[in-house]
């Protein structure tokens, strides 16, 4: 019996969400791209390939932080695996696949942290992810200082430090991957060395002690998984307090149930904890729980492993940090595979090559799936069943003939309903009704590749013939994402299929509208307008076109706020001019001061 019939590793909707995580957020594509500019010593191609926006001026940083730094920090950005950082971000889930938030990941520090040095003063390599959760999942590779640094090397929750973690982006470290997340010399936890999954026969029954780590964290993680949350804290020798943080009894939790439901790697946290204190971060830190309890990892010389985990308020601890995701949790890829859905070959080449050394190499390419062929679906129309499927060039095709297709069309016309294979053309054309499940899935697959960036999955599919009309269940056309995609590539084609630049979603917004307000590039909103899109268009808050560039501070959109104002000067709500003309003055006055100030 195979351990997938154990408990889940996953709640169901976050299981489905990071399944379609290891299959959209890196495309397998957008992998090879960056492996090879990387292999060519490419650096910034490397990063471009990845959807990594580059803010790092090399000799400006040897100007103000002197050579041996400008040399440390290129050395680590020719080892920068970018398509790799993107594979381990922290997520938003909750059905989602984008990466969490306004989140900074740390990668180094150049410089030692010294006694009585102020918060701020010295900068780190760091990324940031997006700050809209359906926005362009681009990041940006910056190095300089970390406005959510509390005190010198202490940040606050939406940062991830990966100073320590450098098997997640350093590719002189890839192989760490393994030994971090409780595996032994050839296996991960769960599996055998060739990557199949091990049977329940051979799980232990017992605690196989410490020369065994990939049985040993089997143990203790198939205890936490029955709910024998302080067994599996005994079987690593680490202290449970399990008292409830004091608080209102509306605030307060129940520490058992907060700490049972965290995907631990529970003999992974004394070593993580002793590697930071022997490199002088401490020996306290916090793992962010929700928004109102943190776990409190900490020092217990009466506890076999010398660590105590209990629960506290979310502000009783200001002044620790927080430990990285990757430095508490059970690796998500090994969660994954257990539960099903997710192959060796389906995970980025480095993580599979650092998980299973001794898996042979794969026949084909590692990585991500690509998309398959959209199959014929059936339909019940009628009273009978009916294949619909799509045909390259033509709408989904039905079995009606030209005349049923116009009588439908005509009884459409005057108000009819339709069903069967005339409703479902009409909801993929529409966005409105109700799709088969698997044509839901094939729209999903699409729309899912357009939100990572994926041009060449979205390219596959229309080449294999999935009608571009399509529209998702917010009403958008593929003319509405195209911010997220390489629109060089798909405008054109669109266009040549009869899109519709003036089209709107569920929001009233056409797709020039949505480019502007979701962070489109100007070229973009160059290629629409030239193209002939609307400007006197306006949102379901009645904004315009001018009004989201000033509220978003479109600089580089400051031609077309002009050309709105001119042309339109009477389009858009009043109070949102009065609105942003306070914004704007109260900005201004803070400008003033702070110049005083200097």
């Amino acid at each position: 019996m195979s351990p997938r019939s154990e408990l889940p590793c996953f709640p169901p909707e976050e299981a489905a969400s990071r399944r379609r995580i290891r299959r959209y957020a890196v495309p397998r594509s957008m992998i090879e791209r960056a492996t090879g500019r990387r292999a060519a010593g490419d650096w910034r191609g490397a990063c471009a390939a990845a959807g990594v926006d580059v803010a790092v001026d090399l000799p400006e940083v040897a100007e103000h932080c002197g050579h041996d730094v400008a040399a440390a920090l290129e050395d680590d950005l020719r080892h920068l695996v970018p398509d790799l950082v993107r594979w381990h971000l922290p997520r938003a889930l909750g059905g989602r696949t984008t990466s969490a938030t306004s989140r900074t990941v740390v990668l180094a520090r150049y410089r030692p942290v010294r006694a009585g040095e102020r918060r701020r003063s010295t900068p780190y390599l760091h990324l940031t992810t997006p700050a809209m959760l359906e926005g362009p999942q681009r990041l940006t590779l910056r190095f300089g200082t970390v406005t959510a640094e509390k005190t010198a090397g202490v940040f606050e929750g939406t940062v991830e430090d990966w100073r320590h973690a450098r098997h997640l982006w350093d590719a002189r470290h890839t192989a760490g991957l393994l030994e971090r997340s409780g595996g032994g010399s050839d296996r991960p936890p769960f599996f055998r060395p060739d990557g199949t999954p091990r049977g329940t026969d051979e799980l232990p029954t017992a605690d196989p002690g410490q020369d065994d780590p990939a049985a040993r964290s089997e143990w203790v993680t198939l205890l936490h998984q029955k709910g024998d949350v302080r067994a599996a804290f005994d079987a690593v020798g680490i202290e449970l307090d399990l008292t409830p943080p004091a608080g209102p009894g509306w605030y307060r939790v129940d520490p058992e149930q907060v700490v049972g439901r965290l995907p631990l790697d529970h003999t992974r946290l004394e070593p993580e904890i002793r590697r930071l204190a022997d490199d002088g971060f401490g020996d306290r830190f916090l793992i962010g729980v929700d928004w109102r309890t943190n776990l409190l990892l900490e020092p217990a010389p009466s506890a076999p492993a010398g660590l105590r985990i209990s629960a506290v308020g979310r502000n009783d601890t200001d002044d620790l940090p927080f430990l990285a995701e990757a430095g508490w949790r059970r690796l998500p890829d090994l969660d994954l595979m257990r539960v099903g859905g997710v192959e060796p070959d389906h995970l980025h080449p480095l993580v599979r090559e650092a998980l299973f050394p001794a898996l042979a190499p794969a026949v084909g390419p590692v990585g991500p799936p690509g998309p398959a062929a959209p199959a014929p679906v059936r339909v019940r129309c009628r009273g009978e069943w009916h294949e619909v499927a799509f045909r390259p060039g033509r709408l989904l095709h039905m079995p009606h003939d030209d005349e049923e297709q116009r009588r439908e069309q005509a009884l459409r016309a005057f108000g009819g309903a339709v069903s069967g294979c005339f409703a479902v053309q009409q909801t993929w054309t529409s966005g409105s009704g109700r799709l088969p499940k698997a044509l839901r899935a094939q729209r999903q697959d699409l729309f899912l590749r357009a939100q990572h960036g994926d041009t060449d999955g979205v390219l596959e599919l229309l080449d294999a013939g999935v009608d571009p009309r399509v529209r998702d269940a917010a009403r958008r056309t593929l003319l509405h994402v195209l911010h997220l995609l390489d629109h060089e590539a798909l405008l054109p084609r669109l266009l040549a299929e009869g899109l519709d630049l003036e089209a709107l979603d569920h929001r009233y917004r056409t797709p020039l509208y949505v480019a502007v307000n979701d962070g489109g590039s100007r070229a973009l909103v160059e290629a629409l307008l030239a193209a002939g899109a609307r400007i006197d268009v306006v949102d379901n808050s009645e904004l315009s076109l001018a009004q989201i560039v000033r509220r978003y501070k479109r600089h580089d959109l400051a031609f077309l706020r002009k050309r709105v104002e001119e042309e339109h000067p009477d389009i858009g709500s009043d109070w949102v001019d009065e609105w942003l003309d306070e914004k704007e003055r109260e900005q201004e006055h803070q400008d003033d001061g702070e110049d005083e100030d200097l």
